[in-house]
């Protein structure tokens, strides 16, 4: 029989049964170059040359290890004060620690090269990405450690100036920024545009595909659980679909106060929505970019896209026409972009009329594509590191 979950985490990942061999060879050619990269990578796994410590102080950071590496963590207790793991990757042997405990000079530095997790989100979560960055810059100094990057869960209207003094461009110590949203600064040289990922901070698994997710007919058309604030294009929204009865196939469960804190109820109701529905929308909040679209992916469940630049110092779409979400669509998210919700009600026609089999491979694209995106993130988060940090590489 046909196991129920199918094992990730090897390039033969293979939710395919034999009669779709032809499709999935025509698929498999659109990421030949991604796949080439990667294989060649793991075939090539010379010994390590290079090792580097990931000090894992923002939720940001478990995307990084457990979704994006494909790392453990032991105790793999959620709420442990401190947790760690390691892996070789490319030339390089990685160590993550993270929790409570992981606090400036009570834990070992046991490598020359750092990677720093930092939220600077708001302005109390600054104050302490701060205090970590200056530690870094001592063991800098006293020559402890020679090269930090940084991963940051950027603001989410981009105002990451306080950050730039600390970049090695600006005299500063920090030689590689990987951060979240359309930061205007991303120049692919020493900043890089980074994932916003899943809500780990809300314990969002690692989803593994199995084959009823990819096969068994879905209940609902569409789902959107969140917060409807006052006068936003979420209000419009959810009018849209009353007006014309589609909430009745939907999934929809609005509320006016953002919740932060899940209750174990909540979080199955969300997680049984995007299981049960085809598409989720997802409509803009404080940035187009939210954890919604790639909790969608996990599920196989295709994110439709209110693909609108939000207010603040985000990425400017008269220069970056790609923007918002250029990383994803550099990509080439299979997503649906739309402009309006008045485009939703023929969508969701038209979605009325997709037999299963279509929707079935439309899921196996996308899991696919998700699952490939996460091995490329991977991959050039790696090549990053050795490139700047390997002096072999300098010549």
């Amino acid at each position: 029989g046909f196991t129920d979950h199918v094992a990730l985490g090897n390039e033969e990942w293979n939710p395919w049964d034999a009669d779709e061999k032809n499709e999935l060879a025509a698929s498999q050619q659109r990421y030949e170059a991604n796949l080439k990269m990667i294989k060649y990578a793991r075939s090539h796994l010379e010994q390590t040359s290079l090792r580097v410590q990931i000090w894992g102080k923002a939720a940001i950071g478990l995307y990084l290890w457990q979704h994006i590496f494909g790392g453990h963590l032991e105790p793999a207790d959620m709420i442990a004060q401190w947790r760690e793991g390691s892996q070789n990757a490319g030339k390089t042997y990685f160590s993550f620690l993270t929790g409570p405990s992981v606090v400036p000079g009570y834990f070992s530095v046991e490598a020359e090269h750092v990677v720093l997790v930092l939220n600077g989100r708001e302005p109390s979560k600054i104050a302490y990405a701060t205090q970590w960055l200056h530690y870094a810059q001592t063991l800098m100094e006293t020559r402890k450690i020679q090269h930090v990057a940084v991963v940051l869960l950027g603001n989410e209207q981009c105002n990451n100036a306080w950050i730039q003094p600390y970049l090695k461009r600006n005299g500063g110590f920090v030689n590689l920024l990987f951060v979240t949203y359309d930061y205007a600064f991303v120049n692919e040289e020493d900043i890089f545009q980074w994932p916003l990922g899943v809500a780990t901070y809300r314990n969002f698994p690692v989803v593994e595909p199995s084959w009823s997710m990819l096969h068994d007919p879905r209940s609902y058309l569409c789902n959107f659980l969140g917060t409807v604030y006052k006068n936003s294009s979420r209000e419009t929204l959810i009018e849209i679909l009353k007006q014309d009865g589609l909430d009745k196939l939907c999934w929809i469960a609005a509320r006016e106060q953002w919740q932060p804190q899940e209750t174990n109820e909540s979080f199955k109701n969300y997680q049984d929505a995007l299981l049960q529905s085809d598409l989720t929308l997802c409509p803009v909040g404080i940035n187009t970019e939210c954890y919604r679209i790639y909790e969608a992916c996990s599920y196989g469940s295709l994110p439709i896209i209110e693909d609108v630049m939000t207010p603040g110092d985000c990425g400017n779409s008269s220069v970056y026409h790609s923007a918002p979400l250029q990383l994803l669509k550099t990509m080439g998210a299979p997503f649906i972009f739309i402009k309006n919700w008045k485009e939703l009600p023929a969508i969701l026609e038209k979605e009325k009329k997709m037999s299963l089999q279509e929707k079935i491979q439309r899921r196996k694209k996308l899991l696919e594509w998700y699952q490939n995106f996460k091995a490329w993130m991977k991959q050039k988060f790696i090549n990053t590191l050795e490139n700047s940090f390997l002096p072999s590489d300098k010549g």
